[in-house]
């Protein structure tokens, strides 16, 4: 316990991210985490808490609930939390992305409705788009099928794995429309008629984050719940998707910023050997600080022209995210050595969250199919 708490203690920053975020972490977060990872706790309270500063309302104007402080702030947001605890970090990521969908919605009625109380964290939510986002690559089939009937949608089909939700979390999914172009995107509660949340499986580093598979049977999708039509589907994409992928490098930058601290407390009495590894402290702060500076050049730069293209930037800035993880993990660990092992120790547990922020989708292995197809010019479809 002492080794978590040790990480957790960090003095309150004059420019935090959001007033009252570094206590709050502090208090509600940092008392928690072995619960969360080990005995899979889920930090809804935190969430609710958050969301009552702003920490979901970046991304969404104040018309709507929100603070519009931007994309940066979103990051360093999920950053300064993930700092602490990545699967907390990966919900909090997750309701953005469900708040930012929302805001860029065609439907006045959900963004008047649903969305004030997702960016306020009254309500929680998720985003179901991995299977979207792989097919739209050809990387797999899309697994949700819909086909046209009176006032709305019929959905059949199952995706393995949607984080952030519950009978009373509300998630978004995109759904391929029989006969029509483009995917459909829309918002769904837990507890529609016809749809079973299963909670079949167990995740390493993973296990607090609410994730269940998601059965669709005869699921009636009403137009009143549709964020974005088929026909509308192209430049709701362009629109969402940099923001939506950037947002996490924030579970990168927290997570690398917590093992070069590691590594430094290490080396103060192990230096002597930890000297010898190939990765040192100073070399990851010096990439840390380099893809931080970038990252939030990038988001003011999406900001400032939401109607530019910014995907191959995007793509490779979160590929960037993943590599330096799994790098300053694996430098973090071997520099702790034996005592990285212990249950309580975070080391290990940075290990695990890194593989995630590396297998999360859009994994390595996406993003780098995505980085080709664009350099060949060779877009696998236009969904």
């Amino acid at each position: 316990m002492q080794v978590e708490m040790l990480e957790c203690a960090h003095e309150a920053d004059a420019d935090e991210s959001l007033p009252g975020i570094t206590a709050l972490i502090r208090d509600h977060l940092c008392p928690h985490v072995l619960d969360i990872d080990i005995k899979g706790e889920y930090p809804g309270e935190f969430l609710h808490r958050l969301g009552a500063i702003g920490g979901f309302g970046a991304m969404v104007t104040p018309q709507f609930g929100g603070t519009g402080r931007g994309l940066k702030n979103a990051v360093r947001v999920i950053e300064d939390v993930s700092r602490e605890c990545v699967s907390t970090g990966f919900l909090v990521w997750a309701q953005n992305a469900c708040a930012w969908y929302l805001q860029n919605s065609s439907n006045i009625a959900i963004r008047n409705g649903v969305l004030p109380q997702i960016a306020g964290g009254r309500v929680l939510g998720g985003t179901g788009q991995s299977n979207a986002m792989k097919s739209c690559v050809a990387i797999e089939e899309n697994r949700l099928k819909a086909v046209r009937v009176s006032g709305g949608y019929c959905v059949n089909g199952t995706l393995p794995w949607v984080s952030n939700i519950g009978v009373d979390h509300y998630f978004h999914v995109g759904i391929d429309v029989a006969d029509e172009p483009g995917l459909m995107i829309a918002l769904v509660r837990g507890d529609y008629p016809g749809l079973t949340l299963n909670q079949n499986a167990h995740f390493i580093a993973m296990e607090g984050t609410n994730t269940f598979a998601c059965q669709f049977r005869d699921v009636f999708i009403a137009d009143a719940a549709v964020v974005s039509h088929p026909g509308e589907f192209e430049r709701f994409r362009a629109r969402t998707k940099s923001a939506f992928i950037l947002m996490q490098m924030g579970m990168g930058l927290g997570l690398v910023d917590a093992c070069v601290n590691m590594m430094k407390r290490s080396n103060k009495t192990h230096g002597h050997v930890n000297r010898f590894l190939d990765d040192q402290a100073e070399d990851i702060e010096a990439a840390l600080l380099d893809a931080r500076a970038a990252c939030y050049r990038l988001a003011d730069k999406i900001d400032a022209s939401p109607d530019t293209s910014h995907e191959r930037d995007t793509i490779a800035m979160r590929l960037l995210g993943s590599e330096l993880s799994l790098k300053a993990a694996n430098s973090a660990m071997l520099h702790l050595g034996a005592k990285g092992y212990l249950v309580s120790n975070a080391a290990q547990r940075r290990v695990r969250e890194a593989y995630f922020v590396a297998i999360v989708t859009p994994a390595i292995k996406h993003l780098r199919k995505e980085l080709h197809d664009i350099d060949s010019g060779c877009h696998a479809c236009s969904a």
